[in-house]
């Protein structure tokens, strides 16, 4: 399998998922959303949200009423819900169990949020159900996670994780 391809698999770009989630956003504030309402929230042009939307109307993601009323599918909306899903197990990942700051975690979890597929999605719902079940197990994991020492030696010949050179070097803090 060539896996560089299915990011071409995706249902919807970044951006088709937050204009989906600005009509949903609205249509629960206000009871309906207009092209102008989903411009305004995204802070974009009028003319940028009808050419966006109009493939997800076609895709039968979105719909139109004649006051001209969006609204979004049963599909719409399961794949709405589905990302906002998705979004807030990604954060808890990063944030709460991680370590990473919350508005980073909230930012990167914004960018693989529609990336991410229903069955690691699953997972990690799995994954916080055990976390959070207080068993024994989970408290002593999370207690072990907590102590380790985070710090790396920067000696790839002797640590498990990698490989020929050390993949915390690739990813060090940018000094610019």
């Amino acid at each position: 399998m060539e896996t560089w391809k299915e990011f071409d698999q995706n249902i919807i770009t970044h951006s088709a998922a937050h204009h989906l989630m600005a009509v949903d956003d609205l249509v629960s504030k206000y009871g309906y959303a207009r092209v102008s309402d989903v411009a305004r929230q995204l802070n974009i042009t009028r003319g940028s949200v009808s050419i966006s939307l109009k493939p997800m109307k076609e895709a039968g993601l979105i719909l139109q009423d004649e006051n001209r009323h969006l609204r979004l599918s049963d599909d719409g909306q399961r794949l709405v819900d589905a990302i906002k899903t998705k979004r807030l197990l990604i954060q808890r990942l990063l944030s709460d169990l991680l370590g990473v700051d919350k508005q980073q975690a909230e930012i990167d979890a914004c960018k693989v949020e529609h990336l991410t597929s229903n069955a690691t999605a699953r997972q990690l719902v799995a994954f916080f159900r055990f976390i959070d079940s207080q068993d024994r197990v989970a408290r002593d994991f999370l207690s072990t996670w907590q102590e380790f020492s985070h710090s790396c030696e920067h000696d790839p010949q002797s640590c498990p994780t990698c490989d020929t050179k050390c993949m915390a070097d690739d990813v060090q803090e940018s000094r610019a």
